[in-house]
């Protein structure tokens, strides 16, 4: 045997793993990422999901606390006139049951029917500018609706009657005037001992203000950061 055929004989071949064909990455399938997108990232019609949770809170939040208040307020102090004022601040600040047969902060009164049905109008109207024409991706806009949805919604409850179901029957002089779908108040605003005095008001109607002016901030200076 020569030499150059014993050298050829002497050196190794590739071992299995060397033979193996090299597979290209570009080709192979991507690895399954175990990576969870988060709550508040995830998307519902193109909104995400913390706009939803955002705005219901507000509302449903703000409306409790309306309804309990004056669940509370009312049992305490009964209807109009049947105990006197209960002051937080002498001659300013006070607690003092009414009730309101018109709309915010008493305009428009005997209209309660009329207004429930508005009520009911703007509410839906709500609904569908955040979540059908998907104005919900601002986060200031939502907000300002969701006090607004809050406001209406305890409003609304005692517009449709609810809210003295549990204090019937009303003295015979309501009655006639139609005070079974009037609104509660009790917050009292006055000056130097109702020399002059602000009309009584509720939790809602403060949501309502609250989320007008946010509207108007939203409207002439807000601008949603870019992303």
């Amino acid at each position: 045997m020569s030499g150059s055929d014993r050298s050829r004989q002497d050196v190794p071949g590739p071992s299995p793993r060397e033979r193996a064909p090299v597979r290209d990455k570009s080709s192979s399938p991507p690895e399954k990422s175990h990576d969870r997108t988060p709550a508040a990232g995830r998307l519902i019609n193109g909104i995400p999901l913390s706009r939803y949770v955002l705005f219901f809170s507000i509302a449903l939040a703000g409306c409790a606390a309306d309804l309990v208040s004056k669940e509370l307020i009312f049992r305490w102090r009964g209807l109009p006139g049947q105990r006197s004022i209960v002051w937080l601040v002498e001659g300013y600040v006070g607690i003092e049951t009414s009730l309101n047969t018109g709309a915010l902060f008493g305009m428009g009164s005997g209209w309660s029917v009329y207004f429930a049905l508005l009520s009911v109008g703007a509410a839906c109207g709500v609904l569908v500018w955040l979540f059908v024409l998907r104005a919900a991706r601002d986060g200031l806009l939502t907000g300002a609706l969701g006090c607004i949805s809050g406001g209406i919604l305890g409003n609304l409850y005692d517009r449709l009657g609810f809210g003295l179901a549990s204090m019937q029957p009303l003295p015979a002089v309501m009655e006639n005037k139609g005070f079974e779908h009037a609104v509660r108040d009790w917050i009292l605003f006055c000056w130097n001992f109702k020399q002059l005095t602000w009309p009584n008001f509720n939790i809602a109607d403060s949501l309502l203000v609250c989320g007008a002016c946010l509207l108007v901030w939203h409207a002439f200076f807000w601008r949603e950061p870019n992303k």
